[in-house]
């Protein structure tokens, strides 16, 4: 079930807000409201879900001790949740591997289905029991909670990866204030950058990427730059419905998305993009690997390490893996020598850099296999083979195609926020349990009503029109 669905909006999230809160029983009526919208899509693996929470509630409290070898309880725990990741998600692609270098067909293919959030849940139970661990948070004694906790559908399948210790006080009725003002906002902003753009710029998007060696360099560069926008705006959108919400039930997730395109380099880029996914890797991989305290060796094999593992956390193929490493090898020439050149060069020049740069991987990221993304990145550099469109692109291409285009362009910057801001409209506040205010989602301005009800009429006309409504991260 999508946030950006008819059924979603007009059916499922009316009846849940009515239970929860006529019921008295708002954690009861979330955990059960979850446990459905979970079933919805997955039938029976909410049982492997429910048992991987079973274990990891009994492993923290278990292993939360002072005692010697009270750890050995979350370490089993995580290699727990990571067998149940990797058998689901790699096993096909590791039999593969292993076949091929045998010259044999020696281990079988399971095919087996992927859960929905399998990734982002994981890494949210694996987050909670490092933390317990190192004491940073006391193990969560009420089943209930817990569960909660991990099931909320809000962020439940496709993120932001919400770790306990930031919403720890929002699990007791006391804790929990909602917005609901501030959290319709989220949603419908989300429900546009989802619908208005991401959706609108989908169809030429595919349309370049599955011509194969066929593409030009004309469909090749705006292909590539109506994959950019979808990517942004379909994943950032969705981020923003879950954070939206999430306010209206009384919780606080922290952003997940800082405007990423309008970055001065790769390195600036990960520290906007996906945030929740890059701080999870830096605080759980990178330091605990030693980070850059080991010296220039230690600190490039370190984030070879982050870059591989993160590309493999977005898919079981060659394709991510190359994305994660092409770069981390960038990253590397950024801190060894190119860093320094980009602080020295015009902003508009590391704009331009940046911009390639992330679209160069997302031709490895959206490609199918190694060899389609040969081919269009060949077309993209044959300045000799730009040709009119065909007939089928020219009809992808039509006024919604080109206005999703111009507006997404437009607000991949900082451009209302701008507005807004110099308009002198308040901030709705800061949240006092989060930290870094980039993360912060209060720290937003009140957009206009009557363009919010635009908006929001505008996408379920659409909605309502058109079956085309895809989700990337559902991939992942």
């Amino acid at each position: 079930m999508l946030f950006s669905s008819i059924i979603f909006i007009a059916y499922f999230l009316p009846l849940f807000l009515a239970l929860y809160f006529l019921s008295g029983k708002r954690t009861a009526t979330l955990l059960t409201g979850s446990t459905v919208f979970y079933v919805w899509g997955e039938g029976e693996y909410i049982l492997l879900l429910m048992a991987l929470i079973a274990v990891n509630y009994a492993a923290a409290l278990w292993g939360a001790g002072k005692t010697s070898g009270s750890s050995r309880w979350i370490l089993a725990a995580v290699a727990i949740d990571l067998a149940v990741l990797g058998i689901f998600k790699y096993a096909d692609f590791a039999a593969a591997i292993l076949n091929r270098l045998l010259g044999a067909n020696l281990l079988p293919q399971l095919h087996l289905t992927l859960p929905l959030g399998i990734s982002f849940f994981t890494f949210q139970l694996i987050s909670y029991l490092i933390d317990v661990q190192r004491g940073s948070v006391p193990p969560e004694r009420r089943p209930l909670a817990f569960a909660t906790y991990i099931l909320m559908f809000p962020h439940l399948i496709a993120g932001p990866i919400v770790r306990y210790a930031d919403i720890r006080h929002e699990l007791t009725r006391e804790g929990r204030r909602v917005r609901m003002g501030l959290g319709i906002q989220y949603f419908l902003v989300g429900l546009c950058q989802k619908v208005l753009i991401a959706n609108s710029v989908a169809p030429l998007a595919d349309h370049a990427f599955g011509l194969g060696a066929n593409i030009n360099a004309t469909i090749a560069w705006v292909g590539i730059v109506a994959y950019t926008l979808q990517i942004y705006f379909d994943f950032c959108g969705y981020s923003n419905m879950a954070i939206g919400l999430a306010f209206m039930l009384g919780f606080t997730f922290p952003r997940n998305f800082d405007y990423p395109y309008a970055a001065q380099s790769l390195t600036d880029f990960w520290r906007r993009w996906h945030m929740s996914l890059s701080f999870w890797f830096r605080d759980y991989v990178y330091i605990p690997l030693g980070g850059n305290r080991g010296g220039k060796w230690r600190t490039i094999a370190n984030l070879l390490v982050v870059f591989l593992l993160t590309g493999l956390w977005h898919g079981a193929a060659w394709t991510f893996v190359l994305w994660g490493l092409f770069h981390g090898m960038i990253l590397l020439a950024e801190r060894l020598w190119l860093g320094r050149w980009l602080k020295a060069a015009p902003p508009a020049v590391c704009s331009c850099y940046t911009l390639l740069t992330v679209m160069i991987g997302w031709v490895l990221f959206r490609s199918d296999n190694l060899r389609s993304a040969a081919h269009y990145l060949a077309a993209m550099a044959d300045f000799g083979r730009f040709r009119w469109p065909s007939i089928t692109a020219q009809i992808l291409m039509n006024t919604q195609f080109w206005t999703a285009m111009a507006c997404g362009i437009l607000f991949s910057w900082p451009v209302v926020a701008k507005v807004l801001e110099a308009s002198g409209r308040p901030q709705f506040g800061r949240s006092p349990h989060i930290a870094d205010q980039r993360l912060d989602t209060l720290c937003v301005h009140p957009l206009p009503i009557p363009l919010l009800l635009a908006g929001f009429v505008l996408s379920m006309a659409i909605l309502a029109s058109s079956a085309h409504n895809p989700f990337l991260y559902f991939r992942f």
